[in-house]
């Protein structure tokens, strides 16, 4: 297995991981691509290019025994497993790609911006080489914005501890349109196929890709440490399964261009706890799929899109109904921002599901970080007192707020910036702006299923109790 690391955020990482992942395929490689971290729109892209759903690695929050699970169910199938690394290798210490190198007993690949530098780059990759214990694992190094072959050999001939394999050019040409939370998303399709065969072009050209290919490989089970059996507990395969004879619940998943932002195992998590995930565009389609259960409304980019968002008012006038009259729904950031009264974007107001009475606006500075989140009282997670852990990156906040009977604010016990808000409540539905991994608390995929049907059972007897009422009046 291989960990494509850095030096620093924007060294290259993605485009190598990219480019790697299109020209593996193009050779008949099956690869396993991850992400390491909470990055949605890297996963993305990884699906993208190599044919086969990326998957996050996070040891903060979902721990080691999870991470490695995860790890060997997804590389089983794969002749070659690619884990692309966030920021700096060292960057996060005990969370670090270096941390998520060693746990996994991977190989690493070390990225160098080369743009401005000649000799000088021996010295960085000798200083990396030689940190920790873990530089050990640093097995090559990939040069990126090279100005010509003269300066690669200049940077290859200054290497001491390990060799070059390879480099790429400065070239925008297949470089990824990017905005406020980074790259474009895979579903705006933000490299045609121009620039994907010129980028895997330039890898094949300008990588030594058999010798990456046998870094990557994959031998065995993943890891250096041993999975304890009860550790499987904190996998997707012990999400309590649908009861004999219980039908499934379906749950409507938001899934577009404003709405793209899932841990994929989160999906797996629910399906195997007996939902099924319905996809719908609150962009495009008029009306919810028939016959939900509950609405799950990821994160994305709802601000791009307000004005179409807000366009689409029979699709918000679905899901206010929805919400209003007690349906499950559960929503995190873009899909919290949504469920408020608006979104405040390029000085104009657009109006959104009102469900919340929350306006949102976009900021200069972005809120980022790990949380942990507390269940203040029972609902779609799951059970006061639960916890769960997740991440908030986002440059949007609460700019306005009202009362409202029977909203909450900040249920999830997270900590707040400046005592802003960051959670909301209503009913059965369920909003904020941290993006949980559920993997963090295996119990939660089976108590969401748990709550819906339980819903779903109240409507039915209430149903079945008015229609008699109203034979008995008659």
């Amino acid at each position: 297995m291989l960990v494509i690391g850095g030096t620093h955020s924007g060294c290259g990482k993605s485009t190598v991981t990219l480019g790697l992942l299109a020209a593996l395929k193009r050779f008949g490689h099956t690869v396993q691509p991850f992400k390491s971290g909470p990055d949605f729109i890297d996963a993305g892209l990884h699906g993208m290019l190599a044919g086969r759903l990326s998957r996050n690695l996070d040891i903060w929050m979902c721990g080691e025994d999870y991470v490695l699970d995860c790890a060997r169910r997804h590389t089983a199938g794969a002749g070659l497993g690619v884990v692309e690394g966030v920021m700096g290798l060292f960057d996060g210490a005990d969370r670090s790609t270096a941390a998520l190198a060693r746990l996994l007993g991977a190989n690493i690949v070390l990225v160098v911006d080369a743009c401005g530098m000649a000799e000088s780059a021996g010295a960085v990759v000798g200083g990396f080489c030689n940190y920790d214990e873990c530089g050990g694992a640093i097995k090559g190094v990939i040069f990126n914005r090279v100005s010509s072959r003269g300066h690669y050999e200049r940077l290859k001939d200054s290497l001491r501890e390990v060799e070059a394999v390879g480099w790429l050019p400065r070239d925008a040409a297949y470089s990824i349109p990017s905005r406020h939370l980074g790259l474009a998303v895979a579903e705006e399709a933000p490299l045609g196929e121009g620039a994907l065969k010129k980028l895997a072009d330039a890898v094949i050209e300008g990588l030594d890709l058999e010798k990456i290919a046998g870094l990557a490989r994959v031998a065995g089970p993943a890891g250096t440490k041993t999975l304890h059996p009860a550790a499987c507990e904190r996998t997707l395969h012990q999400a309590r399964p649908s009861r004999s004879g219980e039908a499934e619940v379906r749950i409507a998943l938001a899934r577009d261009k404003a709405f793209c932002f899932y841990y994929e195992d989160n999906l797996d998590m629910l399906r195997a706890a007996g939902a099924r995930l319905i996809p719908f565009s609150p962009l495009s389609d008029r009306y919810l799929p028939e016959g939900l259960d509950a609405i799950y409304l990821g994160g994305g980019y709802p601000e791009v899109y307000a004005g179409e968002l807000a366009g689409n008012k029979t699709m918000l006038g679905a899901i206010r109904d929805w919400a209003m009259a007690g349906g499950p729904v559960f929503a995190e950031c873009g899909g919290f921002m949504y469920l408020g009264r608006g979104i405040w974007h390029d000085g104009r107001f657009h109006p959104l599901c009102d469900v919340f009475p929350i306006e949102t606006a976009l900021s200069e500075r972005p809120v980022l970080g790990y949380r942990e989140a507390t269940l203040s009282f029972d609902c779609i997670l799951g059970r006061e007192g639960e916890k769960l852990r997740g991440h908030e990156f986002h440059y949007s906040r609460v700019v306005e707020s009202g009362r409202q009977p029977g909203v909450r604010f900040n249920v999830m016990g997270e900590e707040t910036i400046s005592g802003n808000i960051s959670s909301a409540s209503f009913g059965a539905a369920l909003g904020g702006y941290t993006h949980l991994h559920l993997g963090s608390n295996p119990q939660t995929a089976g108590r969401m299923v748990e709550f819906i049907r339980r819903r779903q059972k109240k409507a039915v007897e209430d149903a079945t109790a008015q229609g008699a009422a109203a034979k008995w009046k008659a």
